[in-house]
């Protein structure tokens, strides 16, 4: 199937590794030009490596999405590469967890501030370009733990504050040709997941309990963002796509 993203552009934010270095590839797969933006910029630039051995093209970009400068310079530059921005996925996240009594503001401000103070400051940067073309494709990585999980109040509050980030700029921006929906991941096979010291109980757990008994691959995720990315998503907008395995 033609997903029709041949020559688009697509920003990818924390995509130097795990599921959105999985976006990345796939994205660039089916012939996006790929933005690999990241706060680490020496693991950006090899996966951009790793792309452009495959073909592609891909630019690497350091960028820290919680601060408005950075932002603007990754999507300036970002343009002045490539022409515009078509695609973006708000995938920059990560976890601190602990008990909300032992969890400390710093601990609050950093998940939260990454996960949708960031997916504000990209989606802001990007629309003034994915409007003025009339097309555009926001897709944010939320996760399972908008349901809540213990010891995650932090990341758990942000990807649930990102669906409704998710439903308010669907509304907003619909009658611009951008479309905008949100992704909830479960249990992903991916580095950060694998450095757990429970990894094998965590796995264990998945193939007891999920319906599709196994965990969860970054390829799995990446599939469907490239489909809410591409042209048979066009009337798909202000969704939240679970990729858990059946799991709620």
């Amino acid at each position: 199937m033609d997903l029709g993203l041949t020559d688009k552009v697509a920003l990818v934010t924390g995509a130097a590794n795990g599921i959105g270095a999985a976006i990345a590839e796939r994205l660039a797969a089916e012939g996006a030009r790929v933005v690999v933006a990241d706060i680490d910029a020496k693991g950006a630039c090899e996966r951009v490596r790793r792309l452009q051995q495959t073909g592609a093209q891909a630019l690497a970009i350091g960028a820290d999405v919680t601060d408005e400068a950075s932002v603007a310079s990754l999507v300036e530059t970002s343009v002045e590469a490539f022409g515009s921005v078509h695609i973006l996925v708000n995938n920059a996240g990560f976890t601190r967890d602990m008990r909300i009594t032992k969890m400390g503001l710093d601990d609050w401000d950093a998940v939260v501030n990454v996960i949708l103070k960031g997916a504000f400051l990209c989606t802001r940067a990007v629309l003034p370009h994915m409007t003025e073309q009339r097309w555009g494709r926001i897709v944010n990585i939320s996760s399972r733990a908008h349901l809540g999980n213990a010891g995650q109040a932090n990341y758990s509050a942000a990807k649930a504050g990102l669906i409704g980030f998710t439903r308010a700029m669907s509304l907003e921006n619909a009658r611009f040709g951008v479309t905008v929906n949100a992704v909830a991941p479960g249990i992903i096979d991916t580095e950060a997941v694998r450095r757990l010291p429970h990894f094998e109980k965590i796995r264990e757990a998945a193939e007891k309990n999920t319906p599709v008994p196994r965990i969860g691959r970054p390829e799995d995720v990446a599939d469907v963002v490239a489909f809410l990315a591409s042209e048979c998503a066009s009337y798909v907008s202000g969704d939240l796509l679970h990729v858990s395995g059946g799991r709620y």
